[in-house]
């Protein structure tokens, strides 16, 4: 009888003990769910629109340009009608071309002005419906010729790009854009920079079309993280 007491006595202490870490979890698993609620409700949701004027389009398109520098850039490309054309004029170092609203995705450039020769004949070029290679070989006559401004050796073109069109039109960012730089040595080499010709590893800098007119030295920095 004794026996059979201390035997129910027994089970019944480890069913509590079953039930308090049943208990224990659940309640364990409870508090980290309304945690991760919490965190979630508190992260300001953005709110994204299309680019869908011009001044949306300048807006977000200065994004490629330094902060500091953005009130006095001098600001061109293809408006919302398809024309190109000047939005305003600058009076800094700086020219910002604004990303095609006729091509998907998001590409939004700032450059040096000393590079607006080279920049606008292959503009120019294109428009004649030249091909990429066929512009590649033109302006490395001329600029070996001396006829193509390559303009400043270091001079650097900075780009702000993208698969979505939509931005935040109160921070002008674009969601999910990224930056890359091109800082431009004509006819540099991998010898006279000390720059590998690839990338050694992810976003490391590079030198690309190295001894041609448009030797560049490639940067891609890491994506921010929102989060």
């Amino acid at each position: 009888m004794k026996r059979f007491l201390l035997t129910i006595a027994l089970a019944g202490s480890l069913m509590a003990c079953k039930n308090t870490g049943e208990n224990k979890n659940e309640a364990g698993e409870s508090t980290v769910s309304e945690a991760m609620e919490n965190n979630t409700a508190n992260q300001p949701k953005v709110n994204y629109v299309p680019i869908d004027s011009d001044e949306a389009l300048i807006a977000a398109s200065l994004m490629a340009a330094p902060e500091e520098s953005r009130d006095g850039c001098k600001v061109i490309g293809y408006n919302m009608a398809g024309e190109f054309v000047t939005f305003r004029e600058g009076d800094n170092e700086f020219i910002v071309l604004a990303d095609n609203p006729q091509q998907s995705g998001f590409n939004a450039a700032c450059y040096h002005k000393s590079l607006e020769p080279f920049m606008a004949r292959g503009r120019e070029l294109r428009a004649e419906g030249k091909t990429g290679p066929e512009i590649f070989d033109i302006r490395e006559e001329e600029a070996k010729s001396g006829k193509l401004d390559m303009g400043k050796p270091g001079a650097t073109l900075h780009i702000y790009y993208g698969e979505s069109d939509q931005y935040n039109p109160e921070t002008n960012e674009v969601e999910g854009a990224h930056y890359r730089y091109v800082v431009y040595l004509p006819f540099a080499t991998a010898e006279s920079t000390g720059l590998p010709e690839r990338p050694v590893g992810p976003n490391h800098p590079w030198i690309m079309n190295p001894g041609t007119h448009r030797a560049h030295i490639m940067i891609s920095p890491l994506p921010e993280d929102k989060e």
